[in-house]
């Protein structure tokens, strides 16, 4: 994604703080600060993306990455990661990404200014003013996503944000294709029902 490629230029520099917070927590998790740093050195670049894609915003991306690897660093039990330390963070960008999302939609903070453009709404056949009603729907529909329940967003953002298929949200999920599929309908359902909505409002 070419918003993605540009956005992991800032990753470094986030790295860079989040790791100087993973040094200074104190004892006894200290004595996991190296574990945590490899975590981080291993999926940070996996989590900035992850987080851009659904919120559209680096600083947010940012956000998410210092949030998931604080929260394990300042953990007072030690988190099993196994057998997928990947997938486990992974998921934890899906999620923090979204509550970062609620968070806004519900104090209106976010504009649409804030959110930049990815690369579908990059095209060079949009004129300006085209182009910022793509993105003002772009911010509807991650609104929109984002007021949606707990598991039916998670699954949605990793369908159709990510990219993964059924099967593979259902090994994630730890459910069935059959549950993913039902889930994925009725959002899409939701979803289809609060953008006409705003498409009606706005024509």
């Amino acid at each position: 994604m070419d918003g993605d490629d540009v956005k992991e230029n800032d990753v470094p520099a986030t790295a860079i703080s989040t790791a100087k917070h993973l040094r200074a927590v104190p004892p006894p998790i200290q004595s996991a600060a190296g574990e945590l740093e490899t975590l981080f050195r291993d999926h940070h670049e996996q989590i900035f993306r992850t987080a851009y894609r659904i919120t559209g915003s680096a600083v947010d991306a940012e956000d998410v990455l210092q949030t998931i690897f604080l929260r394990l660093a300042s953990s007072k039990e030690r988190r099993d990661l196994s057998p997928s330390p990947g997938s486990y963070l992974h998921r934890a960008a899906v999620n923090a990404a979204l509550d970062l999302m609620r968070g806004r939609t519900r104090s209106r903070a976010i504009s649409f200014e804030s959110v930049e453009p990815t690369r579908e709404f990059k095209s060079s056949d949009l004129n300006p003013e085209e182009a910022h009603a793509e993105n003002q729907l772009r911010v509807r529909l991650r609104e929109a996503v984002a007021r949606l329940g707990g598991r039916a967003a998670t699954t949605f953002a990793l369908r159709y944000f990510e990219g993964y298929d059924n099967r593979e949200i259902a090994e994630m999920l730890g459910t069935s294709q059959m549950v993913v599929a039902v889930t994925l309908h009725r959002a899409r359902t939701r979803l289809k029902k609060e953008i006409g909505e705003y498409l009606g409002r706005e024509s």
